[in-house]
């Protein structure tokens, strides 16, 4: 290791900071602003969740070609404010609507799912699914729990805004649920739009929303409710799913029990811990591709220094190395930093590889204990090693 290096951006003089992004109640609410940065995140039309704070809800969650600012749709401010807005909820229940396969269909990824109408299938560049026309486009995502809970706190106390879509309840297959309708142009283009929220057995809200552009003859309103009341949710996506979709290979987990999705797609958490863990407790590692990379190889010290001060979570940080080198013959940079974490105060040491390539960069973020960093660093770089392109 080299001398004490500068102190990181949110080092010291953010000591008596909230604790928002280092000790919120959802380790995977608390590390998705990791991933903000990830231009891969975001594809064209994709429903995007990623976070900034622990508890907060989702950054951008509009997986449609519609202008919203034109659309004539307008959700006025009052108690759920910040819930509204991203969660449109659609309306309740009715029967008697054919043409839906018998089982919940889950995207790739996805931990949440539900019974598509015929001619609906998977889409290809967002998760969810779509028709073949476009102009049936649903979106699926996990946003943080507190999502849910807070909306369910509003209305069983009467607290629903005064204007807008008015939630209902309903019971779906994920169990009870919240839903509203509301109806809007885009120009001459007239829109439907349905959204609901379902609880993810407290771990996550599972958010859903659907828009049909125009004339859908084939889908009533019925039909569409009857739809999103097949919503379900599954405690876990199979490992070799998850890691299928990434844009590189993981071929070395060096033992991590818990793999999960921070953003489809793009990039992974790896820990021995879980979702309640925070971020002074077990090892973790988050994976993804950055978007960006330095202009030349004069520029990588400066990159590597920059990208780790985006590192959420760390107080007192500094770093102690910041060294060019080659990872799997390819150039990199290896970044080291000691900080403290959580309520406790807790010492950690962090590392970040980047490996540069073309016009983007894959970055791996590994953190552990001091107490843990020994056993804990054979495993990252084992890990770091197995990655490759696909």
């Amino acid at each position: 290791m080299g001398p004490q290096g500068p102190t990181l951006a949110g080092g010291a003089e953010n000591r008596h900071a909230p604790e928002q992004a280092s000790a919120g109640p959802a380790y995977l609410a608390a590390i998705a602003s990791i991933c903000d940065d990830l231009a891969s995140i975001r594809p064209p039309d994709a429903v995007t969740v990623a976070g900034r704070r622990a508890g907060r809800g989702p950054r951008d969650l509009r997986p449609f070609v519609v202008n919203h600012r034109t659309a004539s749709i307008r959700h006025q401010s009052g108690l759920m404010k910040s819930i509204v807005r991203a969660l449109v909820l659609a309306a309740s229940i009715a029967a008697g609507v054919p043409a839906l396969a018998a089982d919940p269909v889950f995207p790739p990824g996805s931990r949440v799912g539900l019974v598509p109408p015929e001619g609906v299938s998977v889409a290809r560049d967002f998760t969810g699914f779509v028709s073949a026309d476009q102009t049936i486009r649903i979106g699926l995502a996990e946003i943080p729990p507190t999502a849910y809970e807070t909306v369910d706190a509003a209305l069983k106390d009467g607290k629903a805004p005064a204007t807008g879509p008015k939630p209902e309840p309903v019971e779906t297959a994920a169990g009870r649920a919240y839903m509203t309708v509301d109806t809007g142009k885009d120009g001459d283009t007239p829109l439907r739009l349905y959204s609901l929220i379902v609880p993810g057995d407290n771990k996550f809200t599972g958010y859903v929303i659907a828009q049909l552009r125009g004339a859908t003859p084939g889908l009533s309103d019925e039909a569409m409710r009857k739809m999103l009341a097949s919503t379900a949710v599954r405690a876990e996506v199979p490992v070799d799913e998850q890691l299928g979709l990434l844009p590189f290979k993981v071929g070395d987990l060096s033992g991590f029990k818990t793999v999960r999705t921070l953003a489809p797609r793009a990039s992974v958490l790896l820990t021995d811990g879980n979702e309640d863990t925070t971020l002074d407790g077990a090892p973790y590692m988050v994976i993804g591709i950055l978007g960006s990379a330095p202009a030349s190889a004069d520029d990588r010290d400066r990159f590597a220094q920059q990208s780790a001060a985006a590192i959420p979570g760390l107080r007192e940080a500094r770093i102690t190395a910041n060294e060019p080198m080659r990872i799997d013959g390819t150039p990199g940079f290896e970044t080291r930093i000691n900080a403290v974490t959580g309520k406790n105060d807790t010492p950690v040491t962090v590392v970040q590889w980047l490996r540069f390539g073309g016009g983007s960069t894959l970055r791996i973020i590994a953190s552990a204990t001091r107490e843990d960093w020994p056993q804990a660093f054979p495993r990252f770089r084992a890990v770091r090693d197995g990655i490759s392109a696909r």
